[in-house]
């Protein structure tokens, strides 16, 4: 590099002798160069080679200007570009919101073309269950696995995976975290009787007059959203540790995610599998994602992914939640169930926008109250289901056990203890406590589980189900109250806990 020029002392110095003559030398060789160069210029051989280097060039051009482009080519339009980036600077914190996730989809385990959705579905259908090829087994364990920091707290959320769905692992964790024998066989209840109720079509509708049991069971649902209720019913099968591939279950489930890619539109934002509400596309992402991330089945790692960037480009740009349609500002229930479908993908290695996180993070702050303790539904007015899907937001976000606001809204939850009816609450309350654990879990888990062995259906079409009448289970009907109340009884194992040193599964 080039030093600059010094700027001028303002003292006076000395005149060098010895400097002046180098540099007099100097010029004085500069110009003997300059000149040795225009006499070799003017010798006869060197004329020869001038005159050879010109008609040489000349030609080149001539035979440039002669190409012969074919007719039909149309116009040719030259482009230049660079691949160089310039300086990245952060963006402004009211532009995040805007941000589209332009990153490179790394999780294309196939090269050059993509399949289309069909060629998904008829993979599907004969459900090929090879183990995912080499590239993309790095990829989740890279994506979906971070490093462990050993000088990290264990107050830090660091589990959630889903390991504990094994069956060795399913059955210490019921035992080692409060389930019991009686709360599994209400598990396996509740799935024969979701799997009974599957139409022959592979999906679920939560009318129960318009499906296979044609009303031999009470309390049909409204909700007209079938990939909303093939969702529902596909979650608790997962959450069990059945799989496609695997259990006695496998048929069932293969139907279900057959459905499912059927009813799913291609559009240039992602797969839309909502059916009419954004509730049926986070229900519809997590049960694909879970899919994939428990068996790597090619097909479903492209509509999985897919799936999720639906999710990301209906995201309420302004606000940064969601609700029934896209772009709506959000309300705290349907952006729940997009946060944990974004989870789930991270869990199986798929991409998700940060962008799109820190934009849910502000919704969350638009609704909350008491410092984040409590959160309301569109507004901060504060309400008991509201604020356990806030709080449960929250972990999944970061929130550190010691985080005060964390620890007084467990407190609630806790003092505030189980819904005898209402299942929407309980279920986010029940993960949230769950993954809190100490005193606070084991004074909700007892009353909780204990309820929900004694209050399934035993007799007749319904045995093995449950209803409680409320406001969210007179739109699901009995389907949803069954399938949420099995996932709540599967807490024990469905995603290990957040925190503390018992997220690790032993060796």
């Amino acid at each position: 590099m080039i030093a600059p020029p010094q700027a001028a002392s303002l003292g006076t110095t000395p005149p060098n002798p010895l400097a002046n003559a180098a540099a007099g030398d100097a010029l004085a060789h500069e110009k003997r160069g300059t000149l040795l160069d225009w006499e070799l210029l003017g010798r006869p051989w060197a004329s020869a080679i001038i005159s050879a280097v010109v008609h040489a060039a000349a030609l080149i051009i001539l035979a440039l200007l002669s190409i012969h482009i074919e007719r039909g080519l149309g116009e040719i339009v030259l482009t230049a570009t660079t691949q160089s980036l310039g300086p990245v600077e952060n963006a402004p914190e009211d532009l995040i919101f805007e941000n589209q996730d332009t990153t490179v989809d790394s999780m294309r385990p196939l090269a050059d073309t993509r399949p289309s959705p069909n060629d998904f579905i008829h993979s599907l259908e004969g459900m090929a269950q090879g183990p995912a090829d080499s590239a993309t087994e790095a990829l989740i364990t890279e994506s979906g696995t971070l490093p462990i920091d050993p000088l990290q707290s264990y107050s830090r959320p660091r589990g959630g995976g889903l390991n504990g769905r094994s069956p060795d692992e399913r059955a210490r964790l019921v035992r080692e975290a409060g389930g019991t024998q009686e709360s599994e066989e209400a598990v396996e209840r509740g799935l024969r009787w979701i799997a009974a109720h599957q139409n022959p079509d592979g999906g679920w509708t939560f009318d129960l007059k318009k499906s296979y049991c044609a009303g031999l069971c009470a309390n049909p649902g409204t909700e007209a959203s079938t990939t909303a209720a093939t969702a529902i019913a596909l979650l608790p099968f997962l959450g069990a540790g059945y799989t496609q591939a695997q259990g006695e279950h496998r048929e069932t489930i293969r139907k279900g995610l057959y459905y499912l890619l059927r009813r799913g539109r291609t559009t240039p934002e992602g797969l839309d599998l909502r059916e009419g509400t954004m509730y049926a596309q986070g229900l519809a992402t997590i049960a694909l994602c879970e899919a994939y991330a428990m068996t790597h089945d090619q097909a479903l790692c492209e509509p999985a992914q897919s799936a999720i960037r639906f999710i990301q480009a209906a995201q309420d740009r302004r606000g940064g939640g969601w609700r029934y349609a896209p772009g709506e500002p959000g309300d705290t229930t349907v952006t729940g169930w997009q946060w944990m479908a974004l989870k789930s993908g991270q869990l199986a290695g798929f991409q998700v926008s940060r962008s799109t996180l820190y934009a849910a993070e502000h919704f969350l702050d638009s609704v909350q109250t008491d410092g984040g303790a409590q959160y309301g539904y569109l507004t901060p007015e504060a309400r008991k289901a509201t604020t356990a899907v806030g709080l449960l937001c929250r972990m999944y976000s970061g929130w550190t056990r010691g985080h005060p606001a964390l620890a007084r809204g467990v407190s609630l939850l806790s003092t505030w203890g189980p819904s005898p009816v209402d299942l929407y609450y309980n279920y986010y309350a029940t993960q949230v406590l769950r993954h809190w654990g100490g005193s606070d879990w084991k004074f909700w888990n007892r009353p909780m589980r204990d309820h929900l062995v004694a209050t399934q259906a035993a007799q007749g079409h319904e045995n093995g189900s449950w209803y409680f009448d409320d406001e969210h289970s007179r739109v699901g009907g009995r389907l949803y109250t069954t399938a949420m109340a099995v996932m709540i009884l599967e807490v024990y194992y469905r995603y290990l806990p957040l925190y503390g040193e018992d997220i690790f599964p032993p060796l």
